[in-house]
């Protein structure tokens, strides 16, 4: 898997005009339940972050895509969970993880909303939480607001870590 990531973060140093596309379709999967069980994206998406810092790629943009995918993915999770309730936990492949959506409905059963926000930032509840509000029908908008939010800041994270820490090894090569 990371010589994939490493080759799409290489394509999008060679191909800037596609960092954003790529970065919504990354971050898309990384936030829906069942494809960020499957293909954790996150190493990508720090990758292309670490691009922008030392290839003159626009930060907002990319960070905006990221947004958009990230809120998309956990919008589509929480229609699934709530249109199909129960039903999810037996769908592959989460029916490979049966402690998974337990996990994520009882972290939402716990902090409600603040769960949206929190799980964004924990791998596997991730995948979990929007199911599980979903599931419980956690209001819309309120669903909404915090998850739209925490995609952006998300977002915001992976890209800037990975720039800081390309700074970083650039500013510490040029010392050596």
């Amino acid at each position: 898997m990371e010589q994939h990531f490493h080759a799409l973060a290489e394509f999008v140093r060679l191909h800037q005009g596609w960092a954003a596309p790529i970065v919504l379709v990354l971050a898309f999967g990384e936030s829906l339940a069942f494809i960020s069980l499957l293909v954790p994206a996150w190493g990508a998406l720090v990758a292309i972050g670490a691009l922008i810092g030392v290839s003159g790629i626009s930060f907002w943009p990319v960070w905006l895509a990221g947004g958009i995918g990230a809120a998309l993915g956990d919008w589509l999770s929480y229609w699934f969970g709530y249109r199909y309730k129960e039903r999810v936990a037996a769908i592959w492949p989460l029916s490979k993880f049966p402690g998974l959506l337990e996990r994520g409905e009882d972290f939402v059963r716990k902090w409600g909303v603040p769960s949206i926000f929190i799980g964004r930032f924990f791998g596997p509840l991730r995948a979990s939480v929007p199911l599980a509000a979903g599931i419980f029908e956690m209001p819309y908008w309120q669903f909404q607001i915090a998850n739209v939010v925490s995609a952006l800041v998300w977002s915001a994270v992976l890209l800037l870590f990975g720039d800081v820490i390309s700074l970083a090894v650039r500013a510490l090569w040029a010392a050596l």
